[in-house]
């Protein structure tokens, strides 16, 4: 039986599902179980020549796909969390100390994050005034962070943005909508700063 397949199954069956999930899951800590992750190096997909620093968190169960491509690097202290959804990092791309991925999201290849960057698809849903919000489960948007692209230190980036090939983030950015390749961002929320110009060949400030 295929793992989708599978997978599927669990879905029909929320008994089922809730069991396995138990098995897996910390019900506190939010992680997989000690003896889940006993077993990453079976179920984490690593290229040849990638570093994971043995101080990085790894939430990363076994029911959604994790990969890090050839000769990317997760620095120190960073977490990465694909309990609700795939997180893929292409070849050759450095995720810096302190950083926080969470999926859906994937991330191309000669990526630079900077330190303390977070990228998260994950929103909690707040709308039930009369539920607390930590009961009223969370919702996704997927990220994607295409090839070329370097995220500045202390960036946020949110759920459903993309962030086009060859592009930068300024430090200190929050990225709450898409970014079209070759540009510049920068800001709270981020706006366009600068762009490339094909014809000129020469980066030129974006107009209001």
């Amino acid at each position: 039986m295929s793992r989708g397949t599978l997978k599927q199954r669990f879905k029909e069956h929320p008994l089922l599902k809730s069991m396995a999930h138990r098995f897996i899951m910390h019900p506190v800590k939010t992680r997989p179980n000690w003896w889940i992750r006993l077993f990453d190096f079976v179920y984490l997909k690593r290229g040849k020549g990638s570093v994971i620093y043995r101080s990085v968190r790894k939430d990363l169960p076994p029911f959604n796909r994790f990969s890090l491509g050839k000769y990317s690097v997760v620095e120190d202290f960073s977490c990465l969390n694909n309990a609700v959804g795939d997180l893929i990092i292409g070849d050759y791309t450095r995720i810096g100390l302190g950083d926080t991925i969470i999926g859906p999201a994937t991330i191309g290849n000669h990526v630079h994050l900077a330190q303390h960057v977070t990228v998260s698809g994950l929103n909690h849903n707040f709308e039930q005034v009369d539920k607390y919000i930590d009961q009223q489960g969370v919702s996704t948007g997927h990220i994607t962070i295409e090839d070329d692209v370097w995220v500045g230190t202390n960036s946020v980036i949110l759920p459903g943005v993309t962030i086009g090939h060859h592009s930068v983030v300024a430090a200190g950015t929050v990225v709450s909508r898409s970014i079209p390749p070759y540009c510049v961002c920068a800001g709270i929320p981020a706006r366009i700063i600068k762009r490339y110009n094909f014809e000129t060949k020469e980066w030129e400030r974006a107009s209001d």
